[in-house]
């Protein structure tokens, strides 16, 4: 929305993983670097954690770019897998066939002696390690085991928040422990780096003018964002909304005290005046409401769009028949939900796609409320639009007379494994961990 006010051809402050706004500060240039050369010259386990929002994810997405040729990468993003499904991945990435034996360690590692005999290495890249179960954990030490007489035939390198390093402190994790080789930590960032990225991402999004933060923007930002770059993003991109619905080029302090207060991400600082309603959170709701995007009313509590929290009940873990499309209009005795044109836009569209189309459609469920509370939806509505595939948004209305629910959903995929997939490279915004796949059939 603020595009055109600011100069800018795309919005810069993203949360979503973008390898070409990557920023080589904060040491997170001489990280990556690190990494490579750890990589094609070591033959340990390598660790790297950071606290939630550190930027993992993205040096992650840099340093699968970054590899050179001869190096192949296994990418797993979904970590909580047993030990079988942690092997049939790897097994799929190699490109072996699916088949039902008790053997596929032995067909990895011959696949593996393959690979070096071509005078290639392949690594194994891990997101979210810290939530693997501990017996898949005990999987990544057996196939650290594989080895030729001289080198290793799989790197590892785990990806992870703190709580790793927690995980692997215990004594059953010691025989794991013991082959890490390297170790590194993403730090949150310091204030005097805080200027640099914030001018790095506006520049990098099209924006020519003089600097937008000034030096007395840049310490409430910092203890509000506590050096996190995830926070930091949502907290420049709320200001910017703030100082385009002043219609003024020039951020100040209210602007930076608005989007805290919107964003709630801790309470605010002594010595930090209250900004009101009128100017806070109601100014960015108002100029929301005002182009539709928000439906009725704002979230009463943390927007969703930042938030991984479950909407509603908690999501069923298994896959879920639901009833067939044909009928998933909401019967007479339903309450209609009040959606902004957008979402009702949407409900539609779906509504229609299942209907006239056959079969079954697998979709990764976001998050679902029941009709009441429909509105409470709606910035995750409008996250997900703008910020993945438009297409894939899809809104569904269940008819239990009892207890109708609208689930916001993503796909639709053409098989669970596809879903389970895509739900790996989602945003953490736009997942939970009661996220679930849920399984739609239509009348042929």
């Amino acid at each position: 929305m603020y595009k055109d006010h600011f100069g800018l051809h795309e919005s810069p402050f993203r949360i979503t993983p973008h390898t070409g706004r990557f920023f080589a500060g904060a040491k997170r240039g001489a990280v990556l670097e690190a990494l490579c050369f750890a990589i094609a010259h070591d033959e340990g386990i390598i660790r790297v954690t950071g606290e939630v929002g550190t930027g993992k994810t993205m040096l992650c997405r840099m340093l699968l770019e970054q590899l050179p040729a001869d190096i192949q990468t296994l990418y797993i993003a979904n970590p909580s897998l047993s030990p079988q499904q942690l092997l049939e991945t790897l097994a799929d990435d190699l490109g072996l066939p699916q088949e039902a034996d008790t053997a596929l360690l032995r067909r990895i590692e011959k696949a593996l002696i393959a690979l070096h005999a071509q005078g290639k290495k392949v690594v194994a890249i891990i997101d979210e390690a810290h939530a693997m179960p501990r017996e898949s954990l005990e999987q990544i030490r057996l196939l650290s085991n594989l080895e030729t007489s001289t080198h290793k035939l799989l790197q590892i390198v785990l990806f992870g928040q703190p709580e790793l390093n927690a995980l692997l402190a215990e004594p059953t994790m010691r025989s794991l422990r013991e082959r890490i080789t390297q170790s590194f930590e993403l730090e949150p960032m310091q204030q005097n780096e805080l200027a640099a990225y914030l001018d790095f991402r506006l520049r990098a999004a099209g924006y020519k003018g003089p600097e937008l933060f000034s030096k007395a923007t840049l310490g409430p930002l910092m203890r509000a964002s506590r050096g996190l770059t995830r926070r930091i993003n949502i907290l420049a991109d709320k200001a910017l909304l703030a100082a385009f619905a002043d219609n003024t080029h020039t951020l100040s302090l209210k602007h930076i005290h608005a989007a805290m207060h919107d964003a709630q991400f801790a309470p605010l600082g002594q010595g930090m005046r209250r900004i009101g309603l009128a100017a806070g959170g109601i100014t960015l709701a108002a100029l929301l409401i005002g182009l539709g995007i928000w439906g009725q009313k704002p979230p009463t509590s943390r927007t969703e769009a930042t938030s991984g929290a479950t909407t509603g009940a908690s999501l069923p873990t298994a896959v879920q028949s639901s009833p067939p499309a044909a009928s998933s209009s909401p019967t007479a005795s339903q309450p209609t939900p009040q959606l902004s044109p957008l979402a009702q836009t949407i409900l539609e569209q779906t509504r229609t796609r299942l209907a006239t189309t056959p079969g079954e459609h697998f979709f990764i469920e976001l998050r679902s409320a029941p009709v009441a509370n429909a509105q409470s939806l709606e910035s995750l509505i409008t996250a997900v639009h703008t910020r993945l595939r438009a297409d894939r948004l899809q809104l569904y209305l269940s008819h239990n007379p009892a207890t109708p629910r609208l689930h916001v959903l993503y796909g639709p995929f053409a098989n669970e494994a596809s879903a389970q997939k895509i739900r790996g490279y989602l945003p953490t915004w736009a997942r939970s961990p009661e996220i679930s796949i849920r399984r739609y059939t239509s009348l042929d």
